[in-house]
């Protein structure tokens, strides 16, 4: 059994697949997970933009920033992890690339992204 074999028979086995609607980079999107928290579970929001989808197959990522305050904040999300509830795609966006690490350098009304 090739390594590629197994990673495909290990994955199907293990991985449950999301089903979310499409979305890309410059889109603003909610995503809508479960945090524990000892005996806890809630489901928490984080609206942002994407600036970045990484990956193929069951490891696809994609990365949202958010500013909070004057502080940005960006955060890595798997497609397929078990605590992703929901997206919710708030509001298409117009960009040129597929990774607008550019975004990271704007404050203010410089900071927003076209929308279609």
């Amino acid at each position: 059994m090739s390594e590629k074999n197994l990673i495909e028979s290990i994955e199907k086995k293990y991985i449950k697949k999301n089903h979310f609607p499409p979305f890309k980079s410059g889109d603003s999107i909610t995503i809508f997970f479960e945090i524990r928290e000892g005996e806890k579970k809630r489901v928490q929001s984080f609206k942002g933009i994407v600036i970045k989808k990484k990956g193929k197959g069951l490891t696809k990522t994609f990365t949202v920033r958010k500013m909070s305050g004057e502080i940005g904040v960006e955060r890595i999300f798997i497609f397929n992890q078990p605590n992703l509830k929901k997206i919710i795609v708030n509001k298409k966006g117009k960009v040129r690339r597929s990774k607008i690490y550019y975004f990271r350098l704007f404050k203010g009304k410089k900071a927003r992204v076209k929308s279609l």
